[in-house]
């Protein structure tokens, strides 16, 4: 949690939060139902785990973070694990990995250990029993300690072999155990991994059951654990459910040395192990494998958020023990969650350009889809309303398209007694005093009457003299604010008539600041065409598409008097775009202030057709340069007649390679056989 919380407030907050996991776990473990998704649920353990570390005397012995929960279901025979099947710690970045090795190493001197890298499938986990070859029994998890019987349900799965088969020994790493593996068929093998569905299977049954009107299942996982647990095996046989086996236990752990031999021992005994496992030495072999597949996850057959690492000689693995749930040598990698929870600490309204009211929460920060997010659009009133939105409330967020923060619902469960309603109107007069707003007849949104007033002029302003814009440095927000309240500037256009003895009336000024200001402001009269475009805040054109209108029209004239059709045969415009475009120049107020600008000199710079020696190049920019910023970099492309994207397509000539990048940008150059420059080659590029 961001904020510092009294004793009595964690104690509070804890007892909600254990209330809630415990809730969702018994829901989703024990009846197969989602209360939520699990990245949400993620969340909250993370924030009960951070909460207990900050105030240690407040952990329960029933706290959700001291066991593995769940408990069996009536109806099935109660079966004790030979081993405890524990849980794994959970990390989410670079760093944590790299904690976890160092923890390692610290333990296990002057050793290096090398580890196993695998899909973390998303199922039910399930331990089979074989004597001497032969399946006796499968026992569900349950709560790690005891499980359920559901050899009866098992027997149905086409995945689960009656018979171990007689390992043909291929392969080098068999070979080497010959004796070990063949003693397999003898005894007792225990052999444990997921009960999953594969993702074509789930989506042919919903297919099936939607024409047949009835109501379509959750997700794969919740299906495949519901009908394990159903009473009739009957039911069970006609779910296409599948095995994948990650571990063998045998009573002789020296049979089974490494964890690479135990998922070749187990393909060789007829048992499905994920053939995307492999071994690694190093950190970057490591954080390469998870960004290959956090990029190609989609493709595999079964749903997956995130890795198994663990050490791969088992020896050393037995040897570095537990803490309390989970092994020491052994974590589970999440991508970045695509849900999460977090506080709403206060709601405020935001006045867009077109005077629109719109009603933002303010977070706790919280890393959704592997950013940092802070704060989120709630539309309108009648939205807030309708999911009963409150400053103080514990909500699940999530971002629509991987990009907009969005509000997915309220966790009242966590709702403290302070919580507080919102209530647009009185916010809109509390928060804009000198403004009036209206709600047209049969819309949602409250809107500037007029759409005039200081604080729309303001923000148009700030827009205007900002950096992507005309780059005004002297004209930031509070010294717009003082120009606009003064009544000195009425519109964009105004600024340029302003004079060093009219600034100098204003508090904020003295002699040398005033001069400083007007000199700023007539420093900018010709600007570059595609900052002034971008600067008159035309609503969805946005600095790229300012900077492809500026390159084919040329002239602003040209683009203030073109046609629909013109502005759409403009490559990456749209027909929105377009008609924005087309609105704002026939708009009779925006019309008289370019005139107004015509009149004080301020009109921007036509764009020359130089054949530069960059001409027709597309470039991408990845990681940090040390010579300049990206902003910088992009202008000297651009001047030399290049193009800069934004994002690596099939279309881009050069990938520019800074510091701290990622594996996977790299991986995707190299499909599409984007040369790879570094810095100093952009630099030799760039000279002259």
């Amino acid at each position: 949690m961001a904020s510092k919380l009294t004793n009595s407030q964690a104690q509070e907050r804890l007892a909600k939060l254990r209330e809630l996991i415990n809730d969702y776990r018994y829901h989703y473990h024990v009846l197969d139902q989602s209360t939520m998704s699990e990245a949400a649920a993620d969340s909250l353990k993370h924030e009960l785990s951070e909460l207990e570390t900050q105030y240690p005397d407040l952990i329960t012995s029933d706290s959700p973070s001291q066991r593995v929960a769940g408990e069996p279901l009536p109806g099935f025979t109660r079966v004790r694990h030979s081993s405890r099947m524990m849980s794994l710690n959970d990390v989410f970045n670079r760093v944590e990995v790299e904690a976890w090795e160092k923890r390692i190493e610290k333990l296990t001197p002057g050793r290096k250990p090398e580890f196993l890298v695998d899909i973390k499938m998303d199922g039910l986990a399930c331990a089979l029993v074989y004597q001497d070859g032969v399946f006796q029994q499968a026992i569900t998890r349950g709560d790690g300690f005891v499980g359920e019987d559901v050899t009866s349900n098992i027997r149905t799965m086409d995945s689960v072999p009656f018979h171990l088969r007689t390992p043909s020994l291929q392969g080098p790493t068999l070979q080497n155990h010959k004796d070990g593996i063949a003693r397999f068929l003898q005894g007792r093998t225990e052999i444990r991994g997921e009960i999953i569905m594969h993702k074509d299977d789930f989506e042919k049954l919903n297919e099936k059951r939607t024409k047949e009107g009835l109501p379509i299942y959750a997700n794969p996982r919740n299906l495949a654990a519901g009908t394990i647990r159903q009473l009739d095996p009957k039911l069970t046989a006609t779910r296409p459910l599948r095995f994948r086996a990650y571990d063998i236990m045998r009573e002789d752990p020296s049979e089974t040395p490494t964890n690479e031999f135990v998922y070749e021992a187990l393909r060789a005994l007829g048992i499905a192990a994920n053939y995307q496992a492999m071994v690694v030495q190093t950190m970057d072999q490591i954080i390469d494998f998870a960004e290959t597949w956090e990029e190609k996850r989609h493709q595999l057959p079964f749903n997956t958020d995130g890795l198994v690492i663990k050490v791969n000689d088992r020896k050393l693995f037995a040897e570095l023990g537990a803490v309390g749930k989970a092994p020491r040598a052994a974590v589970a990698y999440k991508y970045p969650a695509e849900e999460a929870t977090t506080i709403v600490k206060d709601i405020v309204i935001s006045i867009g350009r077109t005077g629109a009211a719109t009603p933002v929460a303010v977070f706790d920060p919280v890393v959704v889809a592997g950013s940092t997010v802070q704060h989120a659009s709630l539309h309108n009133a009648d939205e807030i309303s309708r999911k009963d939105i409150r400053v103080g409330d514990t909500v699940i967020i999530f971002k629509a398209g991987d990009i907009i923060p969005q509000v997915q619902k309220v966790l009242t469960e966590l709702r403290p007694n302070t919580a507080k309603r919102f209530n647009m109107e009185l916010e809109l007069s509390r928060q804009f005093p000198d403004m009036e707003f209206i709600r047209p007849e049969g819309e949602a949104v409250y809107r500037v009457k007029g759409a005039t007033g200081q604080v729309l002029l303001a923000q148009g302003l700030e827009h205007f003299a900002s950096k992507g814009a005309l780059d005004i440095d002297t004209l930031g927000e509070k010294n717009v604010v003082a120009l606009v309240k003064a009544g000195l500037v009425k519109d964009l256009a105004d600024i340029f008539s302003l004079t060093k003895e009219q600034v100098l009336e204003l508090d904020r000024f003295a002699e040398v600041s005033a001069n400083n200001l007007v000199n700023a402001i007539q420093e900018k009269k010709t600007p570059e065409l595609y900052r002034f475009i971008y600067g008159l805040g035309i609503r969805h054109v946005g600095a790229q598409t300012a900077i492809d209108l500026a390159n084919h029209f040329k002239r602003l004239d040209s683009l203030g008097t073109a046609t629909l059709d013109d502005l759409r045969s403009v490559n990456g415009i749209g027909e929105v775009v377009a008609e924005s475009l087309l609105l704002w120049f026939d708009d009779e107020d925006n019309q008289a202030v370019l005139a107004k600008f015509r009149r004080l000199g301020v009109w921007p710079q036509e764009v020359k057709t130089v054949g530069g020696k960059l001409s027709g190049k597309r470039f991408v920019i990845t990681g940090s340069l040390t010579t300049m910023g990206r902003d910088l970099a992009a202008e000297k492309i651009r001047a030399l007649g290049g193009t800069f994207q934004s994002a690596l397509g099939k279309d881009t000539d050069y990938l520019v390679v800074g510091e701290n990048v990622g594996a996977s940008k790299l991986k995707k150059a190299e499909k599409f056989g984007t040369t790879q420059l570094k810095e100093p080659d952009l630099l030799k590029l760039l000279k002259g």
